[in-house]
């Protein structure tokens, strides 16, 4: 087969083993809240091939960290509005 050839077909099966791996990935999820057998690190991992959960992880380590920061700084600032904004964005991060 020339090279020609090889090059698509090897992208294709590229393309099909990535697919295969994120349909098993949902169907783990998919079983395990099925079966109520939730087990927080194995859906972690599952969901780690994720953009939306990678975008939300990111997003929850970059609240926790302006949250540690505007902590920090309330000794040195007494700030009403830095206080309120730490608040809210702590509540925001629990809910």
């Amino acid at each position: 087969m020339s090279s020609d050839k090889k090059q698509p077909i090897e992208t294709v099966t590229q393309s099909i083993t990535a697919l295969q791996k994120s349909i098993e990935r949902h169907r783990c999820l998919v079983e395990s809240l099925l079966t109520q057998e939730v087990d927080e690190d194995r859906n972690r991992e599952l969901l780690a091939g994720c953009p939306t959960y990678n975008r939300e992880a990111r997003l929850t380590a970059a609240i926790k960290e302006a949250i540690d920061v505007l902590e920090e700084s309330r000794r040195a600032f007494k700030s009403k509005t830095l206080e309120r904004l730490r608040k809210r964005l702590l509540e925001v991060l629990l809910d």
